[in-house]
Parts: structure tokens; C-alpha cells; sequence
């Protein structure tokens, strides 16, 4: 009588073994190793390790700040020497900037650098204030209230906690205390520039926003972005449309990278008519030119664009 039952209990653990191996190996998919492949999954590793619920204990203010200054010093060679032209454009995007910032949640001291590359079409934040933009996000721009816009919702992903809680996730994947006085993690830029959760960009779009009105910008400046980007999106992006001289090969790889990272631009510009149209705010369409001035000591005191 045992051994009927012996060759019973075999078998059917026999079954579950061939049944799990056939399931493992039809789940089995191959990675692919282009460089856009490598993005795309960093981008995707980014966005959902932010789905993990937060169980951490919540960092001080002057923690985060130290965190962000620490990165923002590993980082310092990405910004480069300026022009008179993009100095002009730092100080601009540091004044926008800092009226923005000035109607966040939480008094950090937030800071606004210019990466000087046109190819670089994206903007992204550290943990405690930093906040960088590319010279490629800028030339997409017509209105200061555009800039105004992408300024708050940098702003927003730092008040809102979504880059430390990604440091913080980082930090205890790989086993670092914060607690610790000197520990630093040091991370790869694409993890900043990798786009968040899409409920975190929604947010950071949404409260963005109300930093912008609050400064005193046209909540329309998301809205003629937004249509804006969705435009390149379909020219570039989907079906490459648009001749090669208006966008260099790079710029074109860097706007991949960023909708893929971010929400479609067709979604962010719907919420973003909701929330005009939630806070009655259809009145408030007008929007200031983007206007730099630089001194050029060589010729003319003053040129304007």
C-alpha cells in the first residue's frame, strides 16, 4: 500500500516541477541591448520603483538639503562654461525661478541652473532645492509663463517629497544608512531625469500650476506648452515627420527619452484644462514674452531675444 502512494506523491510532485519549468520558460523574454532599450528600462525601473509603498522615516529638512548639495557638487562638471547668451539665460531662469519657488509648501532653498545644451530637452530636480533645465527645453519655449509653469513643477516634485522618497529607495536598495553622518549615495543622472510615477508627474503638473498662478503667470503657459510638446511629440517621436536640420539627432533621442519618462503630452494637457477650468481661471490668458536681455562687450551694450 506504500508504495502506491510513494509513486502517487512522485508524480504529481513531478507535474508541479515540469508545470513550473514550463511556465518559467514561457514567461521568458529576451532583453534587448540597444542604447534606447537600456533607457527605456531605466525610465521604466525609475517610474515603478516609486509605485512601492514609503515606509520610511521621513528625512528632516536639513537632511534632504545636505543630500541635495552633496549630488548637486557630484554633478557641478554637466553645467559648463557659459556664453554671454546662456549667463543671460541662467540669471533669467534663476529670477522665474525664484518667484515661483517663493509660493512652494516647503521653505527650501531652492536653486535654478541652466545645463547649456540644446540637445538636452528636459528638466529635472534634486532632493532639497536644486532644479536643472536644458537649454533644448528652453528653445521649445515662447512665454516666460511656459518657463514658469516647468519651474513649478520641478518645484513641486522636490515640496512634494518625490525625489528624496527616490533617494531614499535607492539609498535602502542598496543597503546605505542616511542615518549615518557622511554617508552620500551617488546616482547616475538619469535616475533625476527619469520621469516619476505618472500620478507624481500629474501632481507635480497640477501643483506646478498653482505655484505659476500664485507668482502671478498664466495657468496657459502648461497649456500652449503642452500642445506644443504634443505636436514635437507626433513629429519625432512617432512618425518623424519633420526634417532633420530643425532637430538634431541627439535632440530627437532626448525627446524619446522624455516622453517616455513623462505622461503623454495629450493627457498632462487635459488635466491641465480641467484645472484651469476647476479654478476659474479661463480669464487669465495672457502671458509675458520670453525676453532675455545680455550685455555683449565686444559690439552693442545690449541685445535683446
Amino acid at each position: 500500500m506504500k508504495r502506491p502512494v510513494a509513486l502517487v506523491l512522485f508524480f504529481a510532485i513531478l507535474g508541479v516541477s515540469l508545470g513550473a519549468l514550463y511556465w518559467t520558460q514561457r514567461r521568458a523574454k529576451s532583453t534587448p541591448s540597444s542604447a534606447n532599450a537600456v533607457v527605456d528600462m531605466i525610465a521604466d525601473a525609475q517610474r515603478d520603483v516609486t509605485r512601492v509603498p514609503m515606509r520610511f522615516t521621513r528625512l528632516s529638512d536639513e537632511q534632504e538639503i545636505a543630500i541635495g548639495r552633496g549630488l548637486a557638487v557630484n554633478y557641478s562638471g554637466i553645467e559648463g562654461r557659459l556664453s554671454p547668451e546662456q549667463e543671460a539665460l541662467r540669471k533669467y531662469v534663476q529670477s522665474v525661478g525664484g518667484r515661483v519657488a517663493a509660493r512652494a509648501h516647503r521653505k527650501l532653498p531652492y536653486e535654478f541652473h541652466l545645463l547649456p545644451d540644446h540637445n538636452f530637452i528636459n528638466a529635472f530636480a534634486l532632493p532639497g532645492g536644486p532644479v536643472y533645465i536644458g537649454e533644448g527645453m528652453l528653445d521649445q519655449m515662447e512665454t516666460e509663463d511656459e518657463l514658469a509653469n516647468v519651474l513649478g513643477h520641478e518645484v513641486e516634485h522636490i515640496d512634494h517629497y518625490h525625489c528624496v522618497e527616490r533617494y531614499q529607495l535607492q539609498a535602502k536598495l542598496k543597503k546605505i544608512d542616511l542615518e549615518v553622518v557622511g554617508q552620500l549615495l551617488q546616482l547616475p543622472l538619469n535616475v533625476w531625469e527619469a520621469g516619476y510615477h505618472k500620478d507624481e508627474e500629474f501632481e507635480a503638473d497640477r501643483e506646478g500650476m498653482q505655484l505659476a498662478v500664485a507668482a502671478g503667470y498664466s495657468p496657459y503657459g502648461a497649456v500652449t506648452l503642452f500642445e506644443r510638446l504634443a505636436k514635437l511629440s507626433n513629429e519625432y517621436v512617432i512618425h518623424a515627420q519633420t526634417p532633420e536640420q530643425e532637430l538634431s539627432e541627439l535632440a530627437i533621442q532626448s525627446l524619446e527619452g522624455y516622453f517616455r519618462s513623462h505622461p503623454q503630452p495629450s493627457e498632462r494637457l487635459a488635466q491641465a484644462q480641467q484645472v484651469i477650468a476647476h479654478e476659474n481661471w479661463e480669464d487669465r490668458t495672457k502671458q509675458k514674452t520670453f525676453h532675455v536681455e545680455y550685455e555683449v562687450h565686444a559690439t552693442s551694450p545690449i541685445v535683446n531675444f
